[in-house]
């Protein structure tokens, strides 16, 4: 898993030479909702965040650092590639997802591929993706001895308020043999104010605050326990888009 991880970061790293990325940067509020059950949550997380459209399609990923006792605690990313040079809505999605972590249980290697339909407004302030994929899961003792898995995910935006406001976020839901009701759940809807639409502020300071709320099922390990439950967990955030 390291080492595809790392394969990964390098990718990342050449493809970064010409994208556009955001940077934000999010302070979790699990331990203060869900007290000494969350202990070993990282309270600060980075991310780093692009989508790049091309002729052929598009290419989307994001990195994850999460912060604890002054060193980073756990790194999770994800990558997807969609091709599409026809003209239906309907494009070839692959991705991989993975990372790494200090604790004893960690992030297991994930690799995806299925059709995605895609969706936007004319002047690309309401977009929709829905995918349906097949999951390979690389670690099946700890998936009920099952790596064979599919994936159902939502990614949405939409920009109101003359740009002011940004409602974004995804849902995915996946099969897994290892959980109760061998359903997993995770969502992250945010809200953003893109302050650069306020008066009197230089529209090249690409700087929004708001918050993020992570929703899960059957996927957070709490210190004392197994990922057999429901968690809602908001993010105080800020982000600046280059």
């Amino acid at each position: 898993m390291k080492r595809s991880f790392l394969l990964v970061v390098m990718t990342i790293a050449t493809v970064t030479a010409t994208a556009q990325l955001n940077v934000q940067l999010h302070y979790d509020l699990g331990r203060a909702l869900y007290g000494n059950e969350l202990s070993n949550r990282p309270r600060v997380t980075a991310t780093v965040e692009n989508f790049t459209p091309d002729r052929w399609g598009s290419t989307f990923f994001f990195i994850d650092a999460d912060f604890g006792d002054n060193v980073v605690k756990s790194g999770y990313g994800e990558i997807s590639r969609e091709l599409r040079f026809w003209k239906a809505p309907i494009a070839a999605h692959i991705e991989y997802n993975g990372g790494l972590q200090r604790a004893a249980y960690g992030y297991d290697d994930a690799y995806l591929v299925g059709p995605a339909w895609n969706w936007a407004n004319k002047d690309f302030t309401r977009t929709l993706s829905v995918q349906l994929m097949y999951k390979y899961l690389a670690h099946r003792k700890n998936h009920g001895g099952c790596s064979h898995s599919f994936q159902l995910t939502g990614v949405w935006g939409l920009h109101f308020a003359h740009g002011l406001c940004t409602f974004s976020g995804y849902a995915d839901l996946w099969y897994d043999k290892g959980v109760s009701g061998r359903l997993v759940l995770m969502s992250e809807p945010q809200f953003w104010v893109n302050l650069w639409h306020l008066p009197r502020i230089n529209d090249a300071a690409k700087w929004s605050v708001g918050s993020e709320l992570e929703i899960s099922n059957n996927l957070i390990w709490p210190a004392d326990g197994i990922n057999n439950r429901f968690y809602a967990i908001p993010t105080i955030a800020t982000k600046w888009t280059f």
